[in-house]
């Protein structure tokens, strides 16, 4: 009698040690969808983002580029003007212009913050860094977790629980064939 409360228990505890080992997989398999998960959220963060910066950033190189030429023509018109011989329809249109750019400026300030293409220029470069940096690092993030679930089953014993019950996979890693190509260094697996 006292043998088969040995063996039941040496069954309880491989049961036990078989469903942690299960749960270990399940956890770390779902490490990797939710990893691969985050890498889409970046990258679809940044396909939305960097097509509304630069279209942005072109309306604001449009607008100073429409407006440096209204601004030379207006100094023109007012070094045309003469202390001594005031010709009113010239003052007429030089008050007219001045009134249309001035009022065309506070639309565009009230739009954008600066008229300076230079310095959005320079934000939209550090918001392209960062989103680039954000999916780098999600991509890292995905990379360790297929380490992990690819070490959690084919690990002895998870190896044998893996095979028996859960039947997963290894799972290639995130490769950019194109950054692969820039390297001479080729690691032999």
């Amino acid at each position: 009698m006292e043998m088969s409360y040995v063996i039941l228990a040496v069954i309880v505890v491989i049961a036990i040690i078989m469903l942690t080992i299960y749960n270990a997989i399940v956890k770390e398999h779902n490490a990797v969808q939710r990893g691969w998960a985050d890498v889409l959220t970046q990258e679809r963060q940044r396909s939305r983002i960097i097509p509304e910066l630069d279209r942005v950033l072109q309306e604001h190189k449009d607008y100073e580029s429409d407006l440096l030429p209204k601004i030379t023509a207006l100094r023109q018109g007012i070094n045309a003007l003469q202390d001594n011989n005031i010709d009113p329809k010239l003052q007429s249109q030089v008050d007219k212009a001045s009134q249309e750019l001035i009022k065309g400026i506070n639309v565009a300030v009230e739009a954008y913050p600066e008229l300076k293409a230079s310095e959005s220029f320079a934000k939209f470069m550090g918001e392209i860094t960062e989103q680039e940096e954000n999916v780098g690092a999600a991509v890292r993030i995905f990379n360790q977790n297929v380490a992990n679930f690819n070490n959690c089953i084919q690990a002895f014993p998870n190896n044998i629980v893996n095979s028996l019950f859960n039947k997963k996979q290894v799972i290639e890693v995130f490769t950019d064939s194109k950054a692969q190509a820039a390297f001479e260094y080729k690691p032999k697996f």
